[in-house]
């Protein structure tokens, strides 16, 4: 029992000695404590954020300038692309507006209308002569996609607001003697243009003899007389556009 008590303090004092001794840093050695612990903050990619920049300024604003490709001027990739997920009668017109830069195009025959890029083609059919804005060369390599034609086709858009796909041979860039269009609906105008457009007296005029004849009717049986109103009412429209009168702007963007 005594050997037992001698040892004690003995050992004690190893442990105390031991745990104690603080280790100097060496010289010039950089020290644990100066690489911090936190995981690094992971930075933006610049190119991402500028591209996400990019296409939010593009859906509030209309393009101005061109894509060129050969002699055609076309809109923006992106700006196409949303345009054709779904039907823009407002943006329609804003394009066709005679000092927009965009290349028209015209129909070689009569044609059914379908969408090769996602959205809504129109039910009606396209006419011969029909002009339509050239929105996008298809090459003939889209991804197993199907186009008719040597040489790809294009998407283009109607002046009802829907996008439609053509084989290379249903398109030229000829100018007819009369161009024809697809009908354009008044009620799916944007508000702020109707507006604009009434403040010239003859659309006003197609208007106000529509109203009052179709008594604000949207579908359903009208009077054959209704019918023809309702179309000189788009023909003033498109009259009106093709001229340089002022359209206002679309409420609502792609």
């Amino acid at each position: 029992m005594a050997l037992r008590f001698q040892m004690a303090p003995l050992v004690l004092a190893l442990i105390v000695a031991c745990g104690g001794h603080k280790r100097e840093p060496v010289s010039g050695a950089t020290p644990v404590e100066a690489k911090s612990s936190e995981p690094a903050s992971v930075q933006p990619k610049p190119a991402a954020t500028d591209k996400g920049e990019k296409e939010e300024a593009d859906s509030k604003e209309l393009p101005t300038e061109c894509t060129k490709k050969g002699d055609m001027c076309l809109p923006p990739v992106g700006f196409v692309k949303r345009l054709c997920q779904g039907n823009f009668p407002s943006i329609a017109l804003s394009m066709f507006k005679k000092e927009t830069p965009w290349t028209r195009g015209y129909m070689t025959r009569k044609t059914k209308a379908w969408n090769a890029s996602g959205g809504a083609a129109s039910s009606d059919e396209l006419e011969f002569d029909e002009e339509v804005l050239v929105l996008r060369h298809r090459s003939d390599d889209l991804g197993g996609m199907q186009v008719s034609g040597a040489g790809g086709g294009y998407d283009a858009l109607r002046w009802n607001g829907s996008c439609v796909t053509l084989a290379k041979e249903e398109l030229t860039l000829k100018n007819p003697p009369k161009a024809k269009n697809a009908r354009v609906e008044w009620r799916l105008i944007d508000d702020p243009m109707r507006e604009a457009m009434r403040n010239d007296a003859k659309l006003d005029k197609a208007y106000k003899d529509r109203q009052k004849e179709c008594k604000g009717a949207t579908m359903g049986t009208v009077s054959d007389k209704c019918v023809k109103l309702d179309t000189a009412l788009s023909d003033a429209i498109v009259a009106h556009v093709r001229s340089g009168g002022d359209v206002g702007k679309p409420a609502r963007m792609p």
